[in-house]
C-alpha cells in the first residue's frame, strides 16, 4: 500500500488552498496519509528559506499575485491579509497531532478547518476556542486542545527534525514511500499522476 507523509503548517495559505485534496488523492490510490505538522520557520532557517517578512520584495509581490490566482483555481475564498497572520501555529499543530493519535474524526476536515479559520474566516488559530471549534466540527473531542501538550510538542519537534532529514524546505510538502517529493499546492496533480503511474 503506498504511503504519503504530508509535511505542512496550518498557518500556510498554501496548506489552506490544498483543502482536503491530499486525503482525496491518497484515498483514490489506496494510499495511507500521515499528517506531519512541523515548524516551518525552523525548517527555513536550516534549509535556506526566509520568513515572509524577510523575503525580497519581488518574492513578496509575486506571492501577493499568486495567492488570489491559486484561490480562484481551487474555488476557495481567500482574505489576502488576514487579521491573525502571522500567529503561532504550534497550538493548532499540537491539536492536529493529538487528533491523529486519538482517531475517530475527519483529519482532512480538521486540517482544512484550521487553515480556513485563518485565511477565510480571519480567526486566530493560536486561540484555544478556535482550535476547540475546529476539533468539534471535524468530529473530534474538543478537549484534545488541552490534552497531550507535552506529547504534541515532542511530536512537533520530531516532525521538524524528520522533515529536514527528508529534504523538506517548505509547505505543503508531500513525500511518498518511494521518496518522490512534491512541494506546493500546485504539485498535487503531479502527486496524483505519480501515484497513478503516469509520471
Amino acid at each position: 500500500m503506498p504511503h504519503i507523509d504530508y509535511y505542512f503548517t496550518p498557518i500556510s495559505p498554501y496548506t489552506y488552498l490544498c483543502g482536503v485534496r491530499p486525503a482525496e488523492i491518497a484515498a483514490s490510490h489506496g494510499a495511507t496519509l500521515t499528517y506531519r505538522p512541523a515548524d516551518m520557520i525552523a525548517i527555513f532557517a536550516r534549509t535556506g528559506g526566509l520568513p515572509l517578512a524577510e523575503r525580497h520584495p519581488s518574492r513578496q509581490d509575486y506571492r501577493a499575485q499568486d495567492l488570489p490566482r491559486r484561490a480562484m483555481v481551487a474555488g476557495l475564498p481567500l482574505v489576502a491579509k488576514p487579521a491573525h497572520f502571522p500567529t503561532n501555529p504550534a497550538p493548532s499543530s499540537y491539536a492536529i497531532l493529538a487528533a491523529q493519535d486519538a482517531g475517530g474524526g475527519d483529519m482532512a476536515g480538521l486540517v482544512f478547518a484550521l487553515a480556513r479559520a485563518c485565511w477565510a474566516e480571519q480567526r486566530d488559530i493560536a486561540d484555544d476556542d478556535v482550535i476547540r471549534d475546529c476539533l468539534s466540527a471535524a468530529g473530534f473531542d474538543a478537549g484534545l486542545a488541552d490534552k497531550g501538550l507535552l506529547a504534541g510538542a515532542e511530536a512537533y519537534h520530531r516532525n521538524t527534525e524528520e522533515a529536514v532529514r527528508a529534504g523538506v524546505f517548505g509547505a505543503p510538502f508531500f513525500i511518498t514511500d518511494t521518496d518522490q517529493r512534491f512541494w506546493g499546492e500546485d504539485r498535487l496533480a503531479d502527486l496524483d499522476a505519480h501515484l497513478a503511474g503516469r509520471i
